[in-house]
């Protein structure tokens, strides 16, 4: 069967090159007669990749040298506790925006540690906008203050980097990292589950400012302290070496591709004609103010929503597949991370013209 276009929030698509050259390596990893997945995560062979793997991601993010990147498991939700475990012992305040979803889950994570300050909050307006830059005013004594740069369900992503001044900044980079260029050094953490720019699900990012380690609680589990990750080289147990190994294949990729340059570019373009195509019929409709709709995850209402399931068939048989909405707003969505071909949004946009004609 021919591949279709998965347009799943996630895990999502990987790079065909990626995929492919990960199967020509599956059994026999260049000559070692064994697979990756056999391999010790501490042997010479998997301690290269993964050190290939982190220089690749330091060039493609441009990571100042006073920054530690981990590789861990447990998803971006375990660091939901982990952030304010490591840094929430200073006054025991954190702030946070309430801006969707994840945001939502990190600060019911939060509460159990740190007295949580919700400076922004987007719920009344069911998330479809967010604060303007410089209207949130944050607190000087807080330990750090989170967000989500964007919002998978909602659809919605901050176009600016909130200013905190002194205080740490903490993003949820999930959805948006390596979709285009950011300035490391703006963040004091930056943290990213894998399974939707980076590779298969399993693996979650770590990159902190190295002044922030060593400030966890007494309490904190070996496991969900960075600096005894960071001191054991993100080996403290076995990691998940797989799925960093497949992390290594999509950043050597993307290197290859022109860098974050050309990959934002390519997603600014895919997002415009998407949405433009969105407002462009009557019978469709994005919820989100456009000013702060998301590149990465495009949610879209029928003007009959009883069509429905009738859309989402007659896509699938067109090789369109996961457009259904989150079962929390409903609707439809188009997940167009970094490896989603233009052609793949191209084709989506032919098919929602032709469905329109057909039943509007």
């Amino acid at each position: 069967m021919a591949r279709v276009y998965n347009f799943s929030a996630g895990p999502a698509m990987l790079p065909t090159e990626v995929l492919t050259r990960a199967r020509d390596e599956m059994v026999d990893y260049q000559g070692t007669g064994m697979s990756v997945m056999e391999m010790s995560h501490r042997g010479k062979h998997f301690v290269g990749i993964a050190e290939q793997a982190e220089a690749n991601l330091r060039k493609l993010m441009n990571i100042p040298d006073n920054y530690k990147v981990l590789f861990l498991q447990g998803g971006a939700s375990t660091q939901f506790g982990a952030i304010p475990l490591n840094l929430g012992n200073g006054s025991g305040k954190a702030d946070y925006l309430n801006t969707g979803h994840w945001s939502v889950k990190a600060i019911k994570e939060a509460k159990r540690f740190v007295d949580v300050n919700v400076v922004a909050d987007t719920k009344p307006e069911n998330f479809t906008t967010l604060p303007a830059e410089g209207e949130t005013t944050f607190s000087p004594d807080a330990d750090y203050v989170h967000y989500t740069p964007n919002e998978t369900i909602a659809g919605v992503e901050f176009p600016y980097i909130p200013d905190t001044g002194d205080v740490p900044l903490v993003a949820d980079m999930s959805s948006t990292i390596l979709s285009r260029p950011i300035d490391v050094s703006k963040f004091g953490v930056i943290y990213a589950g894998a399974q939707k720019n980076i590779g298969p699900a399993g693996l979650t990012i770590v990159i902190v400012r190295e002044d922030l380690l060593g400030k966890s609680r007494e309490n904190t589990p070996a496991m969900l302290d960075w600096a005894t990750q960071a001191e054991a080289d993100s080996m403290y147990n076995t990691p998940p070496t797989y799925a960093w190994y497949m992390a290594g294949l999509v950043f050597e990729h993307l290197l290859a591709k022109g860098g974050l340059e050309e990959m934002g570019k390519i997603n600014e373009r895919k997002a415009e004609k998407l949405y433009a195509a969105i407002d462009g019929n009557d019978f469709y409709r994005n919820p989100v103010e456009p000013a702060y709709r998301s590149w990465m995850n495009v949610p879209f209402m029928l003007a009959d929503d009883s069509l429905d399931k009738t859309f989402l068939e007659e896509a699938g048989r067109q090789g369109l597949v996961t457009l259904n909405g989150h079962r929390s707003v409903g609707g439809m969505r188009a997940s167009i991370y970094n490896a989603m071909p233009e052609a793949g949004v191209d084709a989506l946009i032919h098919f929602m013209n032709d469905f329109a004609k057909r039943h509007g």
